[in-house]
């Protein structure tokens, strides 16, 4: 499985050799590491070099280092939420404004919108229009209904992501979504108003995608993420002033 590491990069060759085992499936969730004796000879490289690059595998979620007389590493199962929640950091991390994850918003789900429409099926529209239904006994509500109906509106939102079938789509947005809610309390006011314009808007997508028109979508969708963004980016610049 493994093989002696290129000595002009022994480091980086350990992590990537092991790296790939798992990634390949050649390494499973719960399999146990050779020896690190074993993995020294194998790699010709040194224990410090090896512990590093353990600790790196460590780190990315893909090992879990134990200790004791039944320790040693062992393979982690990956899962989607590991993906998210390391891009919710690092767009943490580095700050990403508000401005940045509306534009990056505008552009997918619009592409989003129009694949749901060439691949959705009738149990999907189903779904959607349940989700439709469900909003507008929180829309009834008024204001009180906020938090329930922007929770439908967000899982509508993925519910198209999922129709369209790339679960590229569907990481990054869940994560996408995530960061641009936490402005919603802040930039956007609980007012009834909006609420019916999100639902109208909501009816509107949907029904495209129902009709088949995929262009149609993509607009609606495109129009009705770049209004709500703007007025979030407004109240912002508004408090900055």
């Amino acid at each position: 499985m493994f093989r002696e590491a290129k000595q002009n990069r022994i480091f980086q060759d350990v992590v990537d050799q092991i790296q790939e085992a798992i990634l390949q499936g050649k390494l499973k969730a719960g399999n146990k590491l050779p020896p690190e004796r074993e993995l020294i000879h194998t790699f010709k490289t040194s224990r410090g070099t090896l512990r590093e690059a353990l600790r790196v595998l460590e780190q990315k979620g893909l090992i879990s280092i134990k200790t004791g007389v039944s320790g040693g590493s062992f393979v982690n199962a990956l899962t989607t939420h590991q993906v998210s929640e390391s891009l919710d950091l690092l767009i943490r991390y580095e700050r990403v404004s508000l401005r940045d994850l509306a534009e990056f918003r505008e552009g997918v789900e619009g592409i989003v919108a129009g694949l749901a429409v060439e691949r959705v099926k009738s149990k999907d529209i189903q779904h959607l229009k349940k989700l439709l239904a469900d909003a507008k006994t929180y829309l009834d509500k008024g204001a009180p209904g906020w938090d329930e109906f922007i929770r439908l509106d967000n899982q509508l939102h993925m519910a198209l992501a999922h129709i369209a079938g790339n679960p590229i789509y569907k990481w990054v947005l869940r994560t996408i979504y995530n960061n641009i809610h936490r402005y919603f309390d802040r930039y956007l006011p609980r007012e009834e108003r909006l609420l019916q314009e999100n639902y109208r808007d909501l009816c509107e997508i949907v029904e495209a995608v129902e009709n088949g028109q995929a262009a149609q979508a993509h607009l609606l969708v495109q129009n009705h993420v770049y209004r709500f963004n703007r007025l979030m980016e407004e109240r912002e610049q508004e408090d900055r002033n």
